[in-house]
């Protein structure tokens, strides 16, 4: 830190709880069906989240990016 004291609660970090409960919430994403290129929707489903949840973290590095200047 350069001496700033760091801000309070923002918002924009509610953002990094969506991954958290699309993970946690098994009964939406424990199934077969739909099949994309023959794979079951169960591997599809977690391998999408891999790039949300990269993208979630966007928004929360912008806005800390922001505070920093």
């Amino acid at each position: 830190m350069n001496g700033k004291p760091r801000g309070k609660f923002h918002p924009v970090y509610l953002i990094l709880l969506i991954p958290y409960v699309a993970f946690l919430w098994v009964p939406l994403y424990n199934r077969i069906e739909p099949e994309i290129f023959g794979i079951p929707f169960f591997y599809w489903w977690q391998l999408l989240w891999i790039v949300l949840t990269a993208l979630s973290i966007v928004p929360v590095y912008l806005y800390q990016e922001s505070q920093d200047k």
